[in-house]
């Protein structure tokens, strides 16, 4: 058994510790995972006769875990015009108690850490009730 440590920054939550745990498990050769979102790292033991540490890393690559985060910059063009520039859509939402659709900002401009997209996770498709 080999062992292999890789640095992951954004693995910044338990949500990406069991992500990460779920990814790396599945693939055939490697025995066990060490996560820590604390320090931003997992450390892979790994049998190097089925598997090596560049397919376990192309496999963090592929789930978004080890690229750079790119932050999408909003453009003062509105979505509807016909341009070659990304499009980048407001959130609005409709309150029943009034009946009126309002309008939030979007601040995408943020120099610091972003909180999106999360690696790993995809898009919830259901609303859940209480």
């Amino acid at each position: 058994m080999e062992k292999v440590t890789i640095e992951i920054p954004t693995m910044y939550g338990d949500h990406h510790v069991l992500e990460v745990r779920k990814i790396l498990l599945s693939i055939p050769g490697v025995e066990d995972v060490y996560a820590s979102s604390a320090f931003g790292f997992v450390e892979v033991t790994y049998d190097p006769t089925k598997v090596n540490d560049l397919e376990i890393k192309m496999k963090l690559d592929e789930a978004g875990y080890l690229g750079e985060w790119s932050i999408p910059m909003e453009v003062n063009v509105p979505a509807t015009e016909k341009t070659d520039l990304p499009k980048y859509f407001r959130h609005t939402a409709v309150f029943e108690t009034t009946k009126e659709v309002i309008s939030f900002s979007q601040n995408i401009a943020y120099s610091g850490r972003p909180l999106w997209p999360c690696p790993g996770m995809g898009v919830i498709r259901e609303v859940m009730e209480d």
